[in-house]
């Protein structure tokens, strides 16, 4: 039932840099390939979140925001070859969230410790891929669910790739569609008979990513999305309070569109250290704006062992129909008090510990690499964050 500032996935999200690796020679695919079904790789991720601030939605954007998170991921990819030399990958995800939040709890501040100071997540989902390497191509598709105690999501995605002969360059497209609903429940004391009836919220999701190998050393990649949203897309447990002392429920338009614009590029200074910047730029038409930088420098100490130190910065405006407590005036139409919609900074800084290939160093054989990575986030509306992340890869 949470509507989390930040979680581990999400952080994990924006400090994931995606690994663009140069292939020149053009894969052989008349060398016989076994049709059985192989085991290409297992990853499992588990992290820890805690955050803390003084402008919690839940009680009209003041009071605690204290939150934690544990989040735990488990994914298997696997493969096989048919008669036509076609490689069939199927991703299967399962993932797990545990949270307790403070704010949640004063939904019904009148019990010592409700059902909303914690929720348990679960969001299974499956992919699956047919690549032709001699053609170049690959298209494919996936189911995913998501559920806790007020709120299940069903989605569907497609998703078809296509690059150059020389692997230096790649197009990929997806589309995916998730549909939401949600229990809806109000605080204690604006409660009426029938309240917690059913609603739902639709999303609708269009991505392009265009890969380009510059040169040996220097590699981009540049990414666009557009998002629709319809449904219920406020938070109906978030108070806001009106100038006149009033209360209600938050309320916020039935529909949203988002367009981010994106940047990435890797360059490899030398054997040993690789430079990854991002940007995007963000746009709806709520009148968000928001600016996304970051950047992480890998150096890898040994052939097994590499350290990245890494900086995230966000700014973004404020939505027009946000404002601070008992600052809203009660003729508006919408209406929100929740600071992740207000205006502020963000930064974060994080370092990262990789131990691969780990494979030849220990007694068990696939296993190939080891992450630890820790982060710190700090917004200049008071909230501040750890997370410390563990990802492990069998190979």
């Amino acid at each position: 039932m949470l509507k989390k500032t930040l979680s581990v996935a999400a952080l994990c999200f924006m400090l994931a840099s995606e690994s663009l690796v140069a292939q020149n020679t053009e894969t052989d695919t008349t060398t016989y390939q076994s049709r059985k079904l192989k085991l290409e790789e297992i990853n499992f991720v588990t992290g820890y979140y805690q955050q803390d601030g003084n402008n919690a939605a839940v009680t009209g954007g003041v009071g605690d925001e204290h939150l934690t998170d544990v989040a735990n991921t488990f994914n298997i990819s696997l493969s096989k070859y048919d008669k036509k030399q076609l490689k069939h990958a199927v991703n299967l995800d399962f993932g797990i969230d545990v949270y307790t939040s403070a704010s949640s709890d004063q939904i019904d501040p009148s019990t010592i410790s409700s059902a909303s100071s914690g929720d348990v997540r679960f969001y299974p989902s499956i992919n699956y891929t047919i690549l032709n390497e001699k053609k170049r191509y690959s298209f494919g598709g996936g189911l995913s669910y998501s559920g806790e105690y007020d709120y299940t999501s069903y989605g569907t995605n497609v998703h078809f790739s296509k690059w150059s002969k020389d692997n230096n360059k790649e197009l990929s497209l997806k589309a995916s569609v998730f549909l939401d609903q949600w229990k809806v429940i109000l605080p204690i004391e604006l409660r009426y008979l029938g309240y917690n009836e059913g609603t739902s919220r639709n999303s609708y999701n269009f991505g392009l990513i265009y890969y380009r190998v510059i040169n040996k050393n220097f590699q981009m990649a540049f990414l666009a999305d557009f998002a629709y949203q319809e449904g219920l897309l406020g938070t109906k447990f978030h108070r806001v309070y009106f100038d006149d002392n009033s209360v209600k429920t938050e309320t916020l338009p039935t529909t949203r569109t988002k367009i981010p614009l994106g940047i990435r590029a890797n360059y490899y200074l030398g054997d040993n250290i690789v430079l990854r910047g991002f940007y995007r730029y963000y746009w709806d038409n709520w009148d968000i704006k928001s600016n996304t930088m970051s950047l992480e420098l890998s150096y890898k100490i040994t052939p097994f062992i590499s350290l990245a130190p890494s900086y995230r910065f966000y700014n973004q405006t404020e939505t027009k129909y946000f404002a601070p407590y008992q600052s809203h005036n009660p003729t508006e139409t919408f209406y929100t008090s929740d600071y992740d919609l207000s205006k502020f900074n963000s930064n974060m800084y994080g370092l990262n510990l990789r131990l691969s290939n780990l494979h030849d160093k220990t007694f068990l054989k696939r296993l190939n690499v080891i992450e630890l990575r820790y982060s710190y986030y700090d917004r200049n509306t008071a909230l501040k964050a750890h997370s410390i992340t563990l990802s492990i890869n069998y190979k």
